[in-house]
């Protein structure tokens, strides 16, 4: 993987990437409650993945995040190698 943070085009890419090869896990406990709370699944966010667009990286809590939205909903993940993401947490946009 390239030294992060990626470009929002590198993250989409890779995204992608992970998406047909690789692993998405789910935060515990956070993501999984914030997305039962807010009735998201995990369909749901691999659909954000797919088609969303990538904001620019975050560095938060010594990691880079990436926020991945559409009109209607937000996923926030990070790589956890070029294999792996994980969503850290979802939301619903207003």
């Amino acid at each position: 993987m390239s030294p992060e943070p990626l470009s929002p085009p590198e993250a989409k890419k890779l995204i992608r990437k992970i998406l047909s090869t690789g692993f998405v896990t789910y935060a515990q406990p956070h993501a999984e409650d914030r997305m039962r709370q807010r009735k998201i699944t995990t369909v749901d966010c691999v659909n954000v993945l797919r088609g969303g667009v990538v904001a620019e990286g975050e560095l938060e809590n010594g990691s880079w995040r990436y926020r991945v939205f559409t009109p209607r909903m937000c996923v926030v993940v990070r790589f956890e190698s070029e294999t792996e993401l994980e969503v850290v947490t979802a939301w619903r946009e207003k």
